[in-house]
């Protein structure tokens, strides 16, 4: 065999394993974190190329163009986020990389679902293309729920077992994303049984979105050939998924989850190999303020998980689930990407390498990330600006009297429940209490009218907040309680082609502008971080949070039809159990 075959670079690694050449760089004096045995142990870590050349005893070795002194600190494998959809930072790939690369993060499994539903196949192509030749290893997954909730939504594009069949021929992409529509699994509708073939044919992963899913409904799941979850609720509900043979995907994002989770896991006799880590969603200001799987890993730790095992899940776990055994390990043969932390208990991060550079150290890139030059695809439609009238609750075929109306009871889970208002000239006039929502289509592909839904429980609003980063569909959303403030703020956005506005008194408090489809910015992350805690206080001088579930999170999904019980959408007041749509009047008193 020819050795120009194997690529120089392997070619080299197997030379200076044997020291008949030098290292290029030689990591000396720390303590590696044997993920395949749990061990930690002394040892010296050579590099050549993007490959780690040796993993040999301390001081055995000196020969190397350039020695690293990593006295004192732990050398783990780079983080492997399992699960992410990095459009909740608000950032475009190249400054997300930016962003996690210091903190450890060196691959993740991404899904572009947001930006497939605003624009389709070019949304997912362009993640692709911004995402390539980063420090970050963007693996792709191909979205699934375009939209969410077929028949309860309109998103910016429909996909289907074609779209799905081209995404999975493209070799960036690993699999198929979140499996959101579990009806449509379950009930075997025409367009998951699509997909779900796409996915089986071509031998890549299938991602699930099992939320709530148990007993015999999680068994057909996991039987459609879904094979993880991420949407876990409790202790219980992660072990009889782990049962259920799915690999989990613990998510930092869900905190109140994170105690159940690491008890239940602490009382089986090891930790499951199908356990992983991931972000899912995380904004941006605690991005930047706290990180992303260095705080998921740090949480896990302090609520009692033991370090090696934590991070062993959230790296050679996640190797084994993506198929890649280059990963997740520090071995000889495999990619050089290393985090070397200070502290292991609070997961600190000194340094970090990626394909055998130092990319990062004391927190920041060691040089600026030269990110491709990609113009993200022109929006679809132009956001149209909302009249005073459409900020109302206006009751068809009703000018004046008393009317008993449907209202959506509670935030993250909703029920329905009614109220009995005055009616003035063809609209409600709400008591104390009670909140309104609105959501405008804003992809052009329907002309339905502005949809407007009376909220229960979330507290006295006084203002309002629009966003067009809303799940899933990205329409835009607006919750307030005075017309005008519902006006001001969703008219703040239709003006600057999207974001995320504040509104009190009929005038913007705090704005963030997401030009690139209406939810990422390309400015600075320091910035974009900054002008989103800005839009999260003003925000929280409109509404009163109430963890864990009526937090400022709540605001982006509101809408998300998917989920059971009541949510509005573009087509109106819709059921997520029983995928029907409600008229908003009861009946005329």
């Amino acid at each position: 065999m020819d050795t120009a075959e194997l690529g120089p670079a392997r070619v080299r690694a197997i030379r200076a394993a044997q020291a008949l050449e030098p290292f290029d760089i030689l990591l000396v004096g720390g303590t590696v974190l044997d993920t395949a045995t749990s061990e930690l142990r002394e040892a010296d870590v050579g590099l050549v190329a993007d490959l780690i050349a040796s993993v040999h005893p301390r001081g055995a070795r000196s020969d190397a163009a350039r020695t690293v002194d990593c006295t004192g600190c732990f050398l783990t494998p780079g983080f492997i986020d399992m699960h992410v959809h990095f459009e909740s930072s608000h950032m475009t790939p190249g400054r997300y990389a930016s962003v996690v690369v210091p903190q450890g993060t060196t691959t993740v499994f991404y899904d572009p679902h947001e930006l497939a539903n605003v624009l389709g196949l070019d949304g997912v192509r362009y993640a692709i293309e911004a995402s390539r030749d980063l420090p970050l290893r963007f693996i792709c997954a191909a979205p699934s729920s375009v939209p969410s909730a077929p028949g309860l939504e309109v998103s910016g594009a429909e996909f289907a077992g074609g779209e799905m069949q081209e995404m999975l021929g493209w070799p960036e992409v690993a699999g198929v994303a979140e499996a959101m529509d579990m009806n449509g699994i379950l009930h075997l509708s025409r367009r998951m049984s699509e997909i779900l073939a796409a996915g089986l044919r071509s031998g890549k992963l299938i991602e699930g979105h099992g939320r709530g899913l148990t007993g015999p409904r999680l068994q057909a799941y996991a039987a459609a050939g879904v094979g993880s979850d991420h949407e876990l609720t409790s202790g219980e509900d992660a072990l009889e998924k782990l049962r259920a043979g799915l690999t989990v995907e613990v998510r930092g994002s869900h905190d109140y989850v994170l105690p159940g989770i690491v008890e239940a896991v602490n009382q089986l006799p090891q930790v499951p190999s199908t356990m992983t880590v991931c972000t899912d969603d995380v904004p941006p200001d605690f991005l930047v303020e706290k990180g992303g799987m260095c705080d998921a890993l740090r949480r896990l730790i302090g609520y009692g998980m033991d370090p090696v095992q934590a991070i062993r899940c959230a790296t050679l776990n996640a190797a084994h689930r993506l198929r890649r055994s280059d990963l997740g390990i520090i071995a000889a043969g495999r990619a050089a990407d290393i985090a070397v932390l200070s502290d292991l208990r609070r997961v600190a991060v000194d340094r970090v390498f990626c394909g055998g550079r130092l990319a990062a150290q004391h927190g920041e890139m060691t040089a600026p990330i030269d990110a491709p030059a990609v113009s993200p695809p022109p929006p679809r439609a132009p956001l149209r600006p909302l009249t005073l009238d459409d900020c109302r609750v206006s009751l068809r075929g009703i000018r004046n009297g008393r009317a008993v109306i449907r209202t959506i009871q509670g935030v993250r889970f909703t029920s329905w429940s009614q109220v009995e208002v005055d009616v003035r000239d063809g609209y409600a006039e709400l008591p104390p209490g009670y909140g309104v929502m609105l959501v405008r289509h804003r992809h052009g592909r329907h002309a339905a009218p502005v949809q407007q839904a009376v909220l229960e429980d979330w507290g006295e609003i006084r203002g309002a907040v629009a966003t067009t980063y809303s799940h899933d569909s990205h329409n835009l959303v607006a919750l307030g309680r005075r017309p005008e403030d519902l006006q001001a703020a969703a008219n703040a956005l239709a003006g600057c082609g999207g974001g995320m506005a504040v509104a009190r008194g009929g005038r913007i408090t705090a704005m963030i502008e997401m030009p690139v489809a209406g939810m990422l910015s390309d400015a600075p992350p320091a910035e974009v971080a900054e002008a989103y805690r800005q839009v999260r206080e003003a925000a929280g001088q409109v509404i009163e949070w109430k963890p864990p579930y009526r937090t400022f999170k709540a605001l982006e999904g509101t809408a998300l039809a998917c989920n059971a019980g009541p949510h509005l959408t573009d087509l109106g007041l819709t059921d997520g159990t029983t995928g029907e749509i409600f008229d908003l009047l009861i009946a005329q008193k």
